[in-house]
């Protein structure tokens, strides 16, 4: 006890010693209050503001579910949006005006004209539709189905002829590949076709599992079956479940668009026409118009569900080819179409009506008008591309996360100036 005592009073008597000494550390304690680590802290925050633009609100999702359908078929995506489309046009017009008087004038059709779609019928088309022209698309399609169906007609010979009937996934795995063939398809076609059919017969695909996966995951589910690759599950996403936030990096005629897009934004003498298949009718059926307002690549089979008013919008476009659009062009004269009013006012005055005082983000870093011009009129590509994914990404940042709808606008803007 004694130890512990002398040592308390030698302790206090060296503080007694070092008093003295007090004034001079009065600063210490001092400066530790006059400088609090949260002003420095704050300050930087305030500065990273000032150079990173805030990151974009995120669309209110709403859960949406299948419809059921008759028999064995698979569940229908219903006619509804997982957002609000007038945020959706409200975000867009803020990030860019020029979409206000677009949005008036041409329909952004696969987020306004609602239908049910099969998804197991729509990616079945996109695998029956690859790579060959719309005639011969239909012509294989028809064929396929009656396989099943042998009460069908043995030609197409109407519109609504082979619409109302699709094999479902069970009926389709019970066939064998020689079979198919016979109605026209490839060895790898029929194989495609297989493997699709047994996803959903097993469970492993669903319309279920496709409405609520992520976009990553849809990728990761759609691009496990053979034949599809991520453009097609691009073109799925936006048309028939309806994404907000899909950017189709690998479509040319998206690239196309985005590059007068922002040319006429930034280099004011260039001029630039919108196709006029791509604008409404007066008096137009929407079911029965939903092909001509897809775009130009569109899928071959979209011409087949456009027939149908339950899958009027169902199928995503895809590259049709040369042959492709010639038959697309004679089924438009056989069926007595006409071109549409012109658009008034021009696309032209529309794509350089920014007002004044309005901020126009700048390009990205190493990407400048004078490219956009050498890119679009010399069809100079980059690895096969006219613009890099990052560009891509870098331009329509601002129109997260609704870039779907800014893309559809895109296709519209594809053609070549004065195209007819």
């Amino acid at each position: 006890m004694r130890v512990t005592r002398s040592a308390s009073r030698a302790a206090s008597t060296t503080a007694q010693a070092a008093a003295p000494a007090a004034p001079a550390a009065t600063p210490k304690p001092a400066k530790r209050k006059a400088a609090p680590r949260a002003a420095p802290s704050k300050k930087a925050r305030t500065d990273d503001d000032d150079v990173l633009p805030p990151p974009p609100k995120p669309p209110v999702v709403r859960h949406i579910t299948p419809v059921p359908a008759e028999g064995d078929a698979e569940p229908l995506v219903p006619a509804e949006l997982t957002f609000e489309f007038a945020d959706a046009k409200q975000h867009l017009v803020r990030a860019d005006p020029r979409f206000a008087d677009v949005f008036d004038r041409l329909k952004c059709r696969p987020f306004e004209h609602l239908e049910r779609v099969d998804p197991f019928r729509t990616l079945a088309h996109s695998i029956l539709g690859q790579q060959i022209s719309w005639l011969a698309a239909r012509s294989i399609t028809h064929k396929f189905c009656r396989l099943f169906d042998p009460s069908l007609p043995e030609k197409p010979n109407d519109h609504h002829s082979n619409m109302s009937f699709f094999p479902t996934c069970h009926q389709v795995i019970q066939k064998d590949i020689p079979t198919l063939r016979t109605a026209g398809l490839s060895q790898r076609k029929a194989e495609y076709i297989l493997d699709l059919a047994a996803r959903f017969a097993d469970g492993r695909l669903s319309t279920e599992k496709l409405l609520e996966a992520e976009d990553e995951d849809l990728y990761e589910l759609l691009t496990a079956v053979r034949g599809i690759g991520r453009w097609t599950v691009d073109m799925f996403a936006i048309f028939s479940l309806r994404r907000p936030d899909i950017l189709p990096v690998g479509d040319l005629g998206v690239q196309r668009g985005l590059l007068r897009w922002f040319l006429a934004l930034h280099a004011p003498d260039y001029s630039l026409t919108i196709s006029p298949k791509k604008l409404p009718r007066p008096d137009e059926d929407p079911a029965e118009n939903s092909q001509r307002d897809a775009p130009d690549d569109v899928l071959p089979a979209l011409a087949e569900t456009a027939a149908s008013a339950a899958d009027a919008s169902a199928a995503p476009p895809a590259p049709k080819g040369r042959k492709g659009k010639k038959a697309a062009k004679a089924a438009d004269a056989d069926a007595g179409s006409a071109l549409p009013t012109p658009f008034t006012p021009s696309i032209h005055k529309i794509l350089h009506a920014v007002p004044r005082d309005a901020a126009v983000a700048p390009l990205p870093k190493g990407l400048t008008a004078a490219q956009l011009r050498t890119r679009l009129e010399k069809k100079t590509k980059i690895k096969g591309a006219f613009l890099t994914p990052q560009e891509m990404e870098e331009l329509t940042a601002p129109w997260r996360p609704y870039r779907s709808l800014g893309v559809y606008y895109m296709w519209a803007l594809a053609e070549d100036p004065g195209a007819k």
